[in-house]
């Protein structure tokens, strides 16, 4: 049996019976996974967090999915959360190599089976967890249907500031600065930093301020900026997943109209061609359609229901 992990179930707010086990991806990285079972549930959702993110954040969204009959699995990927940091400071979001991402949705798909979490499982993949979902669907991960919020299949990088994008992340991991943090990012927690007018999640402030309350009672959940490494790999990876066709699977994707952290425009370009896709548009929506307004999250949450169920 594997080994329980802390949890914060007051902070996570989801369904009774949620829980956290300690796994290791192949690579002897220590992750933590969260589950959320359902007594007689349809199927399991796995649900794949953004960067910065880890299991907690969605205890509200493991509760709207039991209510329309789902389990859910989550996880704290490498480097966020209480996974291991890679980095002896903890604060850069940091990765040696995007790929690795998918040595921990390995881990996370052999807990949900050793768990007994019942098939089909369904895929939800948020922000960067869109794009490790995107990567993971294309090369034979066992879901039936995906759903995405944002995902992070390009980064909203202004047009002139691209070219920089990729040449300083690239060449600060040649002269061994990928540890650190490109310009405008810090070690600070986006959300615990930055007052809910105008932020870029949510324009609901009850769901802004869960988000919030989490980070500051348990800092150690936080996560800063980015690394260069991070920055470069990610860059590399949605580069390389855009020029690959979209898998045979029924999807829906969400995406808000006031999005400004992933690039809108890869989002359009892949819906457009995927095809058993849908695209729905969120009028005035952020980035965070699993935390928006509650008829949004009901939109959502009712679209992975139906194509769960389909």
């Amino acid at each position: 049996m594997a080994d329980a992990a802390p949890f914060l179930a007051d902070l996570a707010d989801g369904p009774e019976g949620g829980h956290a086990v300690w796994t290791h991806a192949a690579d002897g990285v220590r992750l933590r996974i969260g589950l959320w079972p359902r007594a007689d549930a349809a199927g399991t959702v796995l649900l794949f967090p953004g960067r910065t993110e880890y299991i907690e954040k969605y205890g509200r969204a493991a509760r709207d999915l039991a209510a329309r009959g789902l389990a859910t699995v989550a996880i704290d990927w490498r480097g966020q959360g209480l996974a291991d940091r890679l980095l002896p400071d903890a604060a850069p979001g940091h990765v040696a190599d995007f790929a690795d991402y998918q040595l921990d949705v390995a881990a996370l798909v052999a807990v949900a089976r050793a768990q007994g979490l019942p098939e089909p499982y369904t895929l939800i993949g948020h922000s960067m967890g869109g794009c490790i979902g995107l990567r993971a669907v294309m090369d034979g991960l066992p879901v039936k249907a995906a759903a995405f919020s944002a995902p992070m299949w390009g980064i909203a990088i202004a047009g002139m500031m691209r070219p920089a994008a990729w040449a300083l992340s690239w060449a600060a991991r040649r002269i061994n600065l990928g540890h650190a943090y490109p310009p405008g990012t810090s070690g600070e927690s986006y959300a615990a930093a930055t007052p809910f007018d105008d932020n870029m999640l949510t324009r609901d402030r009850e769901m802004f301020d869960y988000m919030r309350r989490q980070v500051v009672e348990k800092p150690e959940l936080a996560l800063g900026g980015p690394s260069y490494q991070w920055l470069n790999e990610a860059l590399t990876e949605c580069r390389a997943l855009s020029r690959l066709p979209a898998p045979d699977l029924p999807c829906v994707t969400f995406l808000g109209t006031h999005e400004r952290i992933v690039d809108p425009g890869r989002i359009h370009a892949r819906m457009a061609q995927w095809p058993r896709g849908r695209l729905e548009i969120v009028d005035g929506g952020e980035h965070e359609t699993m935390m928006e307004r509650p008829e949004v999250r009901a939109r959502f949450f009712d679209a992975v229901a139906g194509i769960a169920d389909a």
